[in-house]
This record gives C-alpha cells, structure tokens and sequence, in this order.
C-alpha cells in the first residue's frame, strides 16, 4: 500500500527520518548509491545502518542488513517489527525507487522464520510518499523458507 507520510505513525516518521539521516552518511565510493535503513524492535529500541562498500566491489553490507545484524546483535530475543529504507545516487537531491535486494529478502525472511512474524516494510519513494509492505512475503513470494521445504 502507498501512504502519505502524515499517514505513519510518529514511530514509522522517526524511522524514515533516521534511515534518511543514515544513508547520508554510507561509504558507497565504488556504486555511488547511498541507502540508509532503520529498525524497530519489539522493545521499542531502534537501530539504524547504512550501505558500506569496498574495492572487493560487490562485496559489502547492505543497509538492511547491516541495520539488522546491529538490532539483533544487540537483542538478540527481540524481534524486529518493521524496517525502514531509504536510498538515492550520490549528487542528486531526488531519491531514489529501491526495495531490498535478493540477499537482502533472504536476511528479513530468516527473522520472520525466526521470530514467528512478519517484519513490515517501509519504503520511501521519489514522490516523498512510503511504501508500506505487511511482511517479506509481498516481495519473495516464493521465498526459501527451510531445508525441507
């Protein structure tokens, strides 16, 4: 679904905000796209990240993964309730269109499994409006759920 952001709630905006003020920040010399991602635990603490690139490129942590490594590094019983994203290319003021990359997908879901929920997915558009997924399942419907499925 596609929301406005007076639409979110004042958890939701902060969110955005810390993932806006994240991807700012990102070492992404080599592809000069710059994402920031923020998440929120069940307990309320959140934890934010941005993508971090070397000159092993494509080898690097994406934004989301590095958000929640940190988050369930740090809680590692809390689950994460929703993540935020927020990406644009090096020298532009406009953002840019992103969802989470494959691996990306592959991490969120992992937590999902493990934690028994679905994380919801808050993506900010070029149209300052947010994507808002209920769960991984909206972007890996086919998703690799276990060894035995």
């Amino acid at each position: 679904m596609e929301l406005d952001l007076s639409e979110l709630s004042s958890v939701e905006n902060t969110l955005i905000e810390k993932a806006k003020e994240l991807m700012e920040k990102a070492y992404a010399p080599y592809s000069e796209f710059f994402v920031g991602a923020s998440v929120l635990l069940e307990n309320g603490e959140i934890f934010s990240a941005n993508n971090q690139e070397n000159v092993s490129f494509p080898v690097g942590v994406c934004a989301e993964r590095a958000a929640l490594a940190y988050a369930i590094g740090n809680f590692p019983d809390q689950a994460p309730v929703k993540i935020a994203i927020v990406a644009k290319k090096q020298g532009l003021d406009r953002l840019a269109n992103v969802t989470p990359c494959g691996s990306c997908r592959q991490t969120i879901n992992e937590y999902e499994l493990k934690f028994k929920k679905p994380v919801e997915i808050l993506i900010l558009t070029p149209e300052n409006t947010v994507l808002k997924a209920e769960g991984i399942e909206n972007f890996l419907p086919f998703r690799f759920k276990d060894l035995n499925d």
